[in-house]
């Protein structure tokens, strides 16, 4: 074994130590190109670092969208944004900024059942992470009481509540839909009133804020809550009519014309 190949054998060991799977695998070809184009020992380490960091990134991204439990095939891509109001359209892109995360500032979006509001959050939340890699969890709002109910049972809601303040964003999915106890009501008042102005909640709801005491049963409680979700809020109402009626009137109108 010459003089060279001693040193590709140790530079593998020790990358392979060091944990820099791109290093071992792309400094051979980015060796031949620094030659060839007669790159310097900076621009030739710069590249390497690059596809370091590339893999890395993609990698926590992978992992970021697994945790997060979001519906994948609901994302920006398909999702027709344009069908939207001209003003949801112009939040929508000033919430993919992903400011409103830094700011701990909530996101609120009402509409009628089947107008998109579940594919809005997920796509919302795919985003933060694939362009940020922000740290979002979603659940849909009957599950996530269930299991925070099922926690303070076991004595361990704290701990639940403290999992969550992991994430910079939760997305709280259908919130109008749960029919709750007084018991369940308080496990969410409770989840709410933890994360108030210490992480965002993105937030979706069929019932407008007037008839939120079919949720929370109590008056009081009822407005605490909405106080705590409004404070530092963007609100986005889907003034569209739903998904499925729309493709139900638009086979009736095309029926007429055969």
């Amino acid at each position: 074994m010459n003089n060279q190949e001693n040193i590709s054998v140790t530079l593998d060991k020790h990358l392979k130590e060091l944990q820099l799977p791109s290093f071992r695998k792309w400094y051979r070809d980015i060796a031949k190109k620094a030659i060839k184009e007669s790159l310097s020992y900076e621009q030739y380490l710069l590249e390497l670092v690059e596809e370091e960091r590339a893999i890395r990134r993609q990698r926590r991204v992978e992992r970021l969208l697994k945790e997060s439990r979001l519906p994948l095939e609901k994302d920006l891509k398909s999702f027709e944004l344009k069908r939207l109001p001209s003003r949801a359209i112009q939040e929508v892109n000033i919430l993919l900024k992903g400011k409103f995360i830094d700011y701990k500032e909530n996101v609120l979006i009402f509409g009628n059942p089947g107008s998109g509001k579940t594919h809005l959050l997920s796509a919302i939340g795919q985003e933060l992470i694939r362009r940020d890699t922000r740290k979002i969890y979603s659940a849909k709002c009957s599950m996530l009481v269930q299991d925070l109910l099922l926690a303070k049972k076991t004595l361990q809601l704290p701990k639940m509540i403290k999992k969550f303040s992991r994430f910079e964003g939760l997305i709280i999915d259908d919130i109008g839909y749960v029919q709750q106890d007084r018991e369940e009501m308080e496990v969410l008042f409770t989840l709410l009133a933890e994360r108030y102005e210490r992480g965002s909640i993105l937030l979706s709801s069929n019932l407008p804020f007037s008839k939120w005491e079919r949720i929370f049963k109590d008056p009081m409680v009822t407005a605490a809550a909405i106080d705590r979700l409004i404070h530092h809020s963007v609100i986005i109402e889907l003034n569209i009519p739903s998904r499925s009626l729309f493709a139900s009137l638009t086979s009736n109108t095309l029926h007429n014309y055969f």
